[in-house]
């Protein structure tokens, strides 16, 4: 048993060290750009001075947004703690607060460290493309390896506490693993103010920015003048950092309860193996501890082998990072899970399960997840020729582009749900919904690795910003372009990425749902599951609609303020009010997340006391359905139209449209409409897929026993 706790804490434990030296790595980088070629401005700032200025901004308008984030998931976490207390345990509500806790902390520190090397890495792009590239890709690894790093110890340690003061015996240990399911609960909800409160303030202030600006003034979105200029900067921050952290952090959480939760209840073993049981359902947990030492070697091996000199060295080098973990964790994987198991195990008492039935969905959801991801950048990057189609039929129209747009989103399903399917059913097939759960956490064993690569591209896009507004030269300025560029394409990828794990996640929580609620099978010709489906397949529309109302009534606030400043900045009557905008901003994006984040978490529960436990399963499944699929059509379709009016910005159609061309305009239409689906809509329905279903879980047991009759429905019938 200790030497399972010995393999679960070592390598996390390491990953925090690694984390800290990369940060002091960071930090040590001077902002004095390169001696002979710093200048200065028309106000008399030497431009070095200027980067400073801007990025104090930006980091201020980062910790403005937290603080008062802050303000609204205290409160939130104290009332959803005490009704956890009150309704299910004392214990799962223990559980909840360090999930809350620990998912704050990850991206919180997320957030520092990209306000902190957005900077440096403009400094270091003026000196070199390679020694910008290293900066931007080392600080990405401090949010990858602390986040994997933090959730693994944090969860490791409730379980060992809870096992060893509060749970003793055979039978009081197996109800460890359902009270700890309320860390995955708190992790999902932090991650829902993080991503939706994120998603509308980031493409607020970025369509406020772009509309102001571009649409009507002819005034870039990174334009020092534009007062909206700050606040989108700020905004790549908190959507792209903290909230994509936050997100995957509750996916990680989720996964690794619902298989324990799940392992704990069907998996036993025969006397005389010499095996221990404690292994067998730690495996989840100990093979997703070693992908930290994974992803240490991985990073080793990628970075020293490639020199970045142009821009196909940035992709190929992030790239590779993504090849080399799968590769690498899949042999992690196959070793830990041969020495985790005897030959075969029970599977609830009766059934026997080959140990090779067990490690199998474990790899196929990690193959799964890589494919899932390069699905999504083939049709979201102007590389291939579903984005390039786009930007055609911008020459002719805005309309033509967003129809088109339209039509990729839809068609972008296919591939990634054809491979979720593959995946559940060779999952199952194999080991049930133990291997669902299996796969979702396969899915997600390559986290560090994907968080790094995540975390470089809002870095690099905040670079790129910097150098525009302290007026750098167009050199640095197409450097850190090439960083971006590889940047939204790793975006891309990372979205694909989180879409079908949260799905995975969710999946393998309707098991465990299931499990907890004694569900044994669920009749579609029963009408209250009817009901559930059809209300749980409305909800991500509704959800959907409420972003995008809430991105459309702030991006207003934040045009109109733009719009009232510029006439006197243009007549040097006075200079931009950039705290303006980012109050604007984070007031509105926090008020409007209000209505979808209670949406979220208890649309659940109503169903449940109203309807009973099979309602609210139909309810999970017309949520799992239904949000996929918009989710992957959304954020495609978004990722799509911007990288469209990138294609038109490089010239690629020829100087006859390019930018400032009515092509180019047609492409800003498109691309402003797909900012929030790809940036808000779109990567929020992950949450809203998730949270229902680990709220099911934590309180299936109240579900199931006070409010569900004899025959499955309503207990009032």
């Amino acid at each position: 048993m200790y030497l399972c706790y010995v393999l679960l804490f070592i390598p996390p434990l390491l990953g925090l060290i690694f984390s800290i030296i990369e940060c002091l790595w960071v930090s040590r980088i001077k902002i004095n750009g390169p001696e002979d070629k710093v200048d200065k401005m028309e106000d008399g700032l030497v431009q070095v001075d200027k980067m400073k200025e801007i990025a104090f901004y930006i980091a201020e308008g980062a910790n403005a947004f937290l603080t008062k984030e802050y303000q609204y998931l205290t409160v939130f976490i104290i009332v959803f703690s005490v009704l956890l207390a009150l309704f299910v345990s004392y214990f799962t509500a223990i559980s909840f607060v360090l999930g809350c806790l620990t998912s704050i902390l990850c991206g919180y520190i997320g957030m520092k460290i990209a306000v902190y090397a957005n900077v440096r890495t403009t400094n270091e792009t003026w000196k070199s493309l390679d020694k910008g590239f290293k900066v931007t890709l080392n600080a990405g690894t401090v949010m990858g390896f602390s986040l994997v790093s933090f959730s693994i110890i944090a969860l490791g340690l409730l379980i060992y506490v809870y096992k060893t003061f509060f749970f003793k015996g055979a039978i009081l240990e197996s109800s460890v693993y359902k009270v700890i399911a309320g860390f995955g609960l708190g992790g999902s909800s932090i991650a829902l103010f993080s991503r939706v409160g994120g998603g509308i303030y980031t493409k607020a202030a970025d369509v406020g920015a772009d509309l102001s600006g571009k649409n009507e003034y002819g005034i870039p979105e990174d334009d020092i003048r534009n007062p909206a200029c700050i606040a989108d900067n700020v905004g790549d921050n908190v959507g792209d950092m903290a909230g994509m952290g936050a997100d995957l952090f509750g996916s990680l959480a989720e996964s690794l309860c619902a298989a324990l939760v799940i392992g704990s209840s069907v998996l036993s073993i025969k006397e005389g193996t010499g095996a221990n049981i404690n292994h067998c359902i730690m495996y989840p947990l100990t093979f997703c501890s070693a992908s930290i030492i994974v992803s240490m070697i991985t990073f080793f091996i990628v970075t020293k082998s490639v020199k970045v000199t142009e821009k196909k060295d940035v992709e190929k080098t992030l790239k590779y990072l993504l090849f080399v973990s799968t590769i690498l964790q899949s042999i992690a994987i196959v070793v830990i899970g041969y020495f985790s198991f005897p030959l075969s195990v029970k599977y609830n008492v009766l059934k026997e399960i080959q140990r090779w039935k067990i490690i199998v969905p474990a790899l196929v959801g990690l193959w799964s997840g890589l494919i899932i991801g390069f699905t999504t950048e083939f049709y979201t990057s102007y590389s291939f020729s579903p984005v390039q189609e786009i930007a055609n039929t911008q020459k002719v129209s805005a309309a033509t582009g967003i129809i088109y747009g339209l039509s990729l989103g839809y068609k972008s399903t296919f591939i990634p749900i054809i491979c979720l399917s593959a995946t559940l059913g060779i999952s199952y097939g194999l080991c049930d919904t133990y291997g669902i759960a299996l796969a979702a956490v396969g899915m997600l064993s390559t986290l560090c690795i994907c968080l790094t690569i995540d975390a470089y591209g809002p870095i690099s896009d905040n670079a790129g910003g910097i150098a525009e507004m302290a007026g750098l030269p167009s050199e640095v300025r197409a450097r850190t372009d090439i960083l971006d560029a590889a940047g939204n394409t790793t975006a891309a990828i990372g979205k694909g990425f989180a879409i079908g794990s949260a799905a995975l996640v969710a999946f393998a929580l309707f098991g465990a749902y299931a499990s907890s609620a004694n569900l044994r099978h669920v009749n579609i010709l029963n009408p209250w599951v009817i009901i559930g489906l059809l209300i749980g397949a409305m909800l991500p529309y509704l959800f959907s609609a409420l972003t995008m109302k809430s991105v459309a009534i702030a991006a207003n606030s934040v045009l109109n303020e733009c719009l009232a400043q510029f006439p006197l900045i243009l007549a040097d009557k006075q200079k931009p009010d950039y705290d303006k905008c980012i109050k604007i901003s984070t007031d509105a994006s926090l008020r409007q997340m209000i209505v979808p984040g209670l949406i979220s978490v208890f649309s659940p529960l109503i169903i449940g006391g109203l309807m009973g436990k099979y309602a609210t399963a139909g309810l999970l499944v017309g949520i799992i359905l239904s949000g996929i699929q918009l989710a992957f059509s959304s954020t495609n379709s978004g990722g799509a139209w911007d990288n469209a009016k990138k294609y038109i910005e490089s010239g690629a159609l020829g100087t006859e449209h390019c930018k400032g061309s009515s092509a180019h305009k047609n492409s800003v239409i498109g691309d402003t409409v797909g900012d929030p689906l790809k940036d808000t809509s779109g990567p929020s329905l992950n949450i809203l897929i998730k949270l229902s279903a680990i709220t099911s879980l934590v309180f299936a047991g109240v579900i199931a026993n006070n409010f569900t009759s004899r025959r499955g429905g309503p207990i009032w019938l």
